[in-house]
């Protein structure tokens, strides 16, 4: 199994519309078992797989409650001052979406957990032990779901907090969708700050721990070897609107001269993080087309876009464009695990 990251420090790049659909493309193109885990407290990847209707009866409505568990049921115990998370994992089922993907619903009371997992992080850099297994909920929760799935894929929310460094200490790999503006360069070069800031401290923590208590790490199964800092598998680009003149669409410099920086910045902010068996040549996974009125429709009917038929309203070019959004899409897929495959 592995469990990818989606994650920018810029928002507004399509991340979550992107998530969830190379999850449905992995789970019906490519025939794997794929779980979405909604990690963002605004929850808006639960809202796009199972619609509104669905989310205000899950966060409204005491109906819901023990039929699916959300983020913030698993991570209830350790808010409660446990050390680890729920043994009740019932995410919502494939055959309940048109996603075709299992999920684990977001909360927005998710963001609650975020003082609890600051402290843990202070503890755990003085190799607290307790600290350490707060932080590392997401390794106990990707080892109970391990054999169910093929991949897991984490959507995140843009913030450099605890709660996104504790899921990404619990993934593989990790990709980064980006837009063509100067703020997802920034996002970029924000999350290299970010992960070097806090990953020797990771290890010196650790460290710590082993010296004063041998043998801890690995009665609570932790790894010593954070997996994300070799997992970075690469990033696409959300495509701008080009400007018509005289019936002709043109595309505009100050965007070109983005795009033509963005391999570079990546380069220089994250080659660090390359994927075991990857370099630089085969960073970009593919670049995500402008939609227009597509993605409202989506998720108006809480379908992929490469599955919207007549019924869900489609008219007109938009058929075009969901075909050449599906082609783009596998290859996007394709790159993307045939850079997860190189390291393994």
């Amino acid at each position: 199994m592995i469990a990818l990251a989606m994650f920018n420090n810029k928002g507004g790049v399509g991340k979550t519309t992107l998530t969830c659909n190379i999850a449905s493309y992995l789970a019906k193109k490519e025939n794997k078992r794929v779980l979405v885990v909604d990690c963002d407290p605004q929850c808006n990847a639960t809202q796009l797989i199972m619609g509104e209707s669905y989310a205000a009866e899950l966060y409204f409505s005491d109906s819901a409650a023990g039929t699916t568990t959300t983020i913030s049921d698993i991570l209830r115990p350790i808010e409660d001052g446990d050390s680890t998370i729920s043994d009740s994992i019932i995410p919502i089922k494939s055959s309940d979406n048109r996603f075709g993907v299992d999920l684990i619903p977001g909360h927005p009371s998710f963001s609650i957990i975020e003082d609890r997992l600051g402290a843990a992080w202070h503890d755990l850099t003085g190799g607290d032990i307790g600290g350490i297994r707060k932080t590392n909920w997401n390794t106990f929760l990707k080892e109970k779901i391990k054999h169910n799935y093929d991949y897991v894929l984490y959507d995140l929310g843009p913030s450099l907090g605890s709660i996104n460094r504790s899921v990404l200490i619990g993934c593989d790999k990790f990709m980064t969708p980006m837009g063509t503006d100067i703020f997802s360069i920034l996002g970029i070069r924000n999350i290299s700050t970010w992960l070097e800031s806090w990953v020797d401290r990771y290890e010196i923590g650790l460290e710590l721990s082993e010296r004063n208590s041998s043998g801890n790490l690995n009665r609570f199964n932790i790894d010593k070897n954070l997996p994300i800092t070799k997992g970075y598998v690469g990033y696409t680009i959300q495509q701008y609107i080009t400007k018509s003149k005289g019936g002709v669409r043109r595309p505009t410099q100050a965007y070109e001269d983005i795009i033509k920086n963005v391999p570079t910045e990546v380069e220089n902010s994250l080659s660090k993080y390359l994927s075991l068996g990857m370099n630089n040549t085969n960073l970009q996974l593919g670049d995500v087309p402008h939609l227009y009125s597509l993605i409202p429709l989506a998720q108006s009917v809480s379908a992929p876009l490469f599955e919207l038929k007549s019924s869900d309203g489609i008219v007109g070019s938009q058929g075009k464009q969901k075909e050449q959004y599906e082609i783009i899409l596998g290859g996007i897929c394709s790159n993307l695990i045939n850079n997860i495959t190189l390291g393994l």
